[in-house]
């Protein structure tokens, strides 16, 4: 695909991204929940195995596993925890791609066309052109794009 892009003259900036080894998974977690590093040694392992360190995939399952209340915050406890057998339990397709598919495949079905609308837009969006696309399609495409972001398929750029 991309030598396609090349024929056509358009410059390209390739970006090459290395797994990340145990120890920079178990560094992020444990950055991410405020916890130390030994304390989450064991989820990171976990983690580790099941993503082999890719970034999106390790990302993603994190959204997951929090969205499932398999990582949760304790107000007990006042620290995040999770229950390590059912995370490690967990079937898990071997590709990233499927993963996100199913994550797509969970959200309703208005936010599944108002994706298919905006991924002809491109990789962003400006909130004029939600506007006017609302306007003109008659469907609430800011309202499902606000669900996407929360249910971790989309990342607002500088909160928009």
């Amino acid at each position: 695909m991309l030598s396609s892009v090349y024929q056509f003259g358009i410059r390209l900036t390739t970006i090459s991204l290395a797994c990340m080894d145990k120890d920079m998974v178990n560094t992020l977690i444990s950055e991410v929940l405020c916890l130390s590093p030994r304390l989450t040694r064991t989820l990171a392992h976990i983690l580790h195995h099941k993503t082999k360190g890719n970034q999106l995939f390790f990302c993603q399952l994190m959204i997951s596993l929090s969205r499932d209340g398999l990582l949760r915050p304790s107000l007990s406890r006042r620290r995040w925890e999770w229950d390590e057998d059912k995370i490690q339990s967990r079937k898990l397709p071997d590709d990233v791609a499927k993963f996100i598919t199913g994550n797509i495949s969970r959200l309703s079905n208005r936010v599944q066309t108002a994706l298919s609308v905006l991924s002809c837009f491109g990789a962003s969006a400006k909130i004029s052109l939600l506007e006017a696309l609302e306007t003109k399609l008659g469907m609430s495409l800011i309202d499902s794009m606000e669900k996407a972001v929360a249910e971790g398929v989309l990342d607002k750029i500088n909160g928009r």
